[in-house]
């Protein structure tokens, strides 16, 4: 199936690992160029070679903190300045985190609204203006089906992804008439680079595969999901093959939640 994306520019936030790395790669093969950041310069430089040593697509990768809007808007103009334009953004940048709700303090509340909920709204506020100039785009942000169905001690992360479920159906509806799709993907159960440093400090089972698959052991599909898995449903997404969808939260999570 022929996705349409060749020659497209893909900003992707949280790129240089896990998940977001599994998003960039795919839209790579799909004939993308790529701008991914990250916070750590290093590690998302490697990526950044290993999505070259892929495929002969333009790639860019500029350190940036979603954070913090200067390097925000550094990256952005970079993006414009290499790559020319923006047809696609996804908000990846994240991480999980939970806690009673009696221990948490104001500062994990604010940190973690600041990180998942208005960095994606800052990423938003600066390429929706490129995606005009060329008659539209598709904003995917990442979540989690947390944000549908929270549990005991999800706070802050389920609290900030039904912040971000909103804003997606809210920023679907406001850019229709620019042809820009907005829709959510909210995943979990998928390997990822915070689950493989949670491998490193417990320092069991042995290796990572074991570990994998230990974790896979407690999922209904008796395993977790692929970071590509990621890639396959983001990449049709925001694809001429999705032009009818937005607005739409789809659960990736193999079966896991009780939530549609």
């Amino acid at each position: 199936m022929n996705l349409g994306l060749t020659g497209k520019v893909a900003v992707i936030t949280g790129g240089s690992e896990g998940i977001g790395k599994g998003i960039a790669l795919r839209l790579s093969d799909e004939g993308a160029k790529i701008a991914i950041c990250a916070r750590r310069d290093e590690i998302l430089q490697q990526a950044a070679r290993e999505l070259r040593e892929k495929g002969d697509n333009d790639v860019l990768a500029i350190s940036a903190d979603v954070t913090e809007l200067e390097t925000l808007e550094r990256f952005i103009a970079r993006t414009i300045e290499q790559l020319g334009k923006i047809d696609i953004l996804v908000n990846n940048a994240g991480r999980s985190a939970g806690g009673d709700f009696e221990t948490l303090t104001d500062e994990d509340w604010y940190d973690d609204l600041d990180l998942k909920l208005m960095g994606a709204v800052r990423c938003a506020r600066l390429v929706i203006p490129h995606m005009k100039c060329v008659g539209g785009g598709r904003i995917i942000n990442v979540t989690h089906p947390g944000g549908k169905q929270p549990g005991a001690g999800s706070y802050p992360t389920s609290v900030s992804r039904a912040a971000g479920i909103a804003m997606t159906k809210a920023l679907s509806k406001e850019l229709l008439p620019h042809n820009i799709l907005v829709n959510t993907v909210c995943l979990t159960s998928i390997k990822s680079a915070q689950g493989e440093r949670s491998w490193k400090a417990k320092g069991a089972p042995a290796t990572l595969n074991e570990y994998w698959a230990e974790r896979g052991k407690e999922h209904p599909l008796g395993r977790l999901g692929e970071p590509s898995e990621a890639g396959d449903l983001v990449a049709f997404l925001v694809s001429e093959r999705a032009s009818f969808i937005t607005g739409t939260a789809i659960n990736l999570d193999g079966g896991l939640s009780n939530v549609v």
